[in-house]
């Protein structure tokens, strides 16, 4: 598939770019060239491949001798926040007009 200048540029304007004539030659190219790779794996018999999230194999991340231990105590947690209600960080709202 070849694009035009004419559907670059419609295009560039749809993306509120601005190309020169150069860039409009070039991109007509390259998008052109991906359109056509595009359609060759559009062509690709894919009917036994199964889906996968991943091609690499999956390991696990955990390294011997990591285990759940306590965190921080909640107190201790706390104790130097501007502002709690004693379980929690109180911080100003972001959104809305809340104070």
């Amino acid at each position: 598939m070849t694009l035009s200048a004419a559907e670059v540029e419609h295009i560039a304007r749809l993306a509120r770019l601005s190309l020169s004539e150069d860039e409009l030659a070039r991109y007509a190219r390259q998008l052109s060239a991906i359109l056509d790779y595009a359609s060759q794996l559009a062509g690709l018999d894919i009917e036994d491949i199964p889906p996968t999230a991943t091609v690499l194999p999956i390991h696990s991340v955990m390294r011997e001798g990591d285990e759940v231990r306590a965190g921080l105590p909640r107190a201790d947690a706390l104790r130097n926040a501007p502002d709690t209600d004693g379980v929690s960080f109180v911080v100003q709202a972001t959104f809305g007009d809340e104070e």
